[in-house]
């Protein structure tokens, strides 16, 4: 019997249900409000099939667009061979959450102008840039106090 290359063929497992997560949806996905700029993680719910996205989008990353009163619209970059193809999905709210990628970003701005008021205030000058994992220090072993040993391996016994 031929194999499926239907819509949903191969996602068994992309598209289950978290342990202990079955049931109906929270409302909370519901009241959550999504706005035109916002970035979005696509994630398919399969306790909604309708306004379900395609299995690629699964876990992808895009900006709403466009905002309607059960879906929103989102802006993703597929990518075609050697070029970046822009692509816009129509998906129910049910198969999208809030990301979370510009987090670090925004509270490392938050904590930069925090630092720069206070080095401003003893007038003292601050490096904001970060900066790469450093190596660790270099250091060196005596070998002229430690004799070498030679190991033998240890006889094995079975006991039966």
């Amino acid at each position: 019997m031929p194999h499926s290359f239907g819509y949903r063929a191969r996602t068994r497992d992309l598209f289950k249900r978290d342990f202990r997560k079955h049931g109906p949806i929270k409302l909370s996905t519901y009241l959550r409000p999504y706005h035109v700029g916002d970035i979005v993680d696509i994630k398919a719910n399969a306790a909604e099939q309708k306004g379900m996205p395609h299995k690629y989008y699964h876990g992808r990353t895009g900006v709403v667009f466009g905002v309607q009163p059960r879906a929103v619209q989102v802006l993703i970059y597929k990518t075609v061979g050697n070029r970046k193809i822009e692509k816009r999905v129509n998906l129910r709210i049910e198969h999208v959450k809030h990301s979370k990628c510009r987090d670090d970003f925004l509270n490392r701005v938050k904590q930069n102008a925090a630092k720069k008021s206070e080095a401003k205030a003893k007038g003292e000058k601050v490096n904001l840039k970060r900066q790469p994992a450093q190596p660790r220090e270099a250091r060196t072993i005596q070998t002229n106090k430690n004799k070498p040993e030679t190991l033998a391996p240890q006889a094995y016994d079975t006991y039966i």
